[in-house]
């Protein structure tokens, strides 16, 4: 009866997703040989990015009951770039919206406080500038996320923070899980990061561009993009973001109904921060900083 009561307790979709990713990417890997870079390239980073949702998925505790069988479904990380426990671990001290966007509290926002900003070279103003256009964080965005976390988070591993050291290790061990297969299989690791690792960052990023901004009240802060299929299923629905702020726990595919059954009180809640898909997301924002990086006004921080 306790068997049969976990089965039943089992989100298969997203299993079933999971598996879907790992022999997707696994097979352009294997195939890579017989299939041209403009098939490779768009169908790997879609997938790699997609397992980036599937840990965010596991995070909030899916598919099962179980953290650490969560956990072992999505050990191995196709993109190589965040050890999942630290991104647990921030993403989840992101969830407090009280704080969200302040650049002290909010380990997910793009903004510095002023005095921060003043104090950088004119060089590092520029590469942040520019990231805050989506051709930047889609071209240097994942670069420039990678050089600040590992150096920062790393950094603290090697001076002696035993929780931190551990979850590099188990990342270190993810990784070349992901390169012993890349090698066995013939592919070169560049063409593996630049079709397939990089370009998924770049997507995943995309997501994240306009998920929050600073406004005076933080309930306005988060939200609602009315995605595609294409751009709903890579990002799992937490384009409705709002809707996963408000009920972060509940399962990917049951994010559309409960927002179409909130949706005046969302969009009333977030003040009209609203996108109708992401073309106006690149329409808008492309070429063009969505806003720039200093905090616009640091009463709107809560103490």
């Amino acid at each position: 009866m306790a068997n049969g009561k976990f089965f039943q307790r089992i989100e298969w979709p997203t299993v079933g997703l999971i598996a879907s990713t790992y022999l997707v990417v696994g097979g352009l890997v294997w195939f890579h040989a017989a299939l041209p870079w403009w098939v490779i390239l768009p169908v790997g980073a879609y997938f790699a990015a997609l397992h980036s949702s599937l840990q965010h998925e596991v995070l909030h505790g899916h598919p099962t009951r179980s953290r650490l069988l969560n956990q072992a479904l999505v050990f191995v990380i196709p993109n190589m770039w965040l050890p999942y426990g630290r991104y647990r671990d921030t993403h989840l001290q992101h969830h407090n919206d009280a704080y969200l966007t302040d650049p002290e509290k909010d380990p997910e926002t793009y903004y510095m406080l002023p005095a921060s900003w003043a104090a950088l070279p004119g060089i590092k103003r520029m590469v942040y500038s520019f990231n805050n256009s989506l051709l930047g964080r889609m071209s240097i965005g994942p670069a420039v996320s990678i050089i600040r976390f590992w150096s920062a988070d790393l950094g603290e591993a090697l001076k002696g923070d035993r929780y931190r050291a551990a979850c590099w290790v188990n990342f270190a061990l993810s990784c070349a899980v992901v390169l012993a297969y890349v090698l066995w299989c013939g592919m070169p690791v560049w063409q593996y990061l630049l079709l397939i690792a990089y370009p998924s960052i770049s997507l995943a990023l995309v997501r994240s561009f306009c998920e929050h901004q600073a406004a005076p009240d933080y309930h306005h802060r988060t939200i609602i993009v009315e995605a595609s299929p294409f751009w709903g299923l890579l990002f799992l629905h937490n384009n409705l973001h709002v809707a996963h702020h408000d009920r972060p726990a509940l399962p990917w595919y049951e994010i559309p109904a409960y927002y179409r059954a909130e949706k005046a009180r969302m969009v009333a809640q977030n003040g009209n921060y609203t996108m109708r898909g992401y073309g106006e997301i690149f329409r808008r924002y492309f070429f063009v900083a969505k806003e720039r990086v200093p905090y616009p006004d640091l009463r709107w921080l809560k103490p």
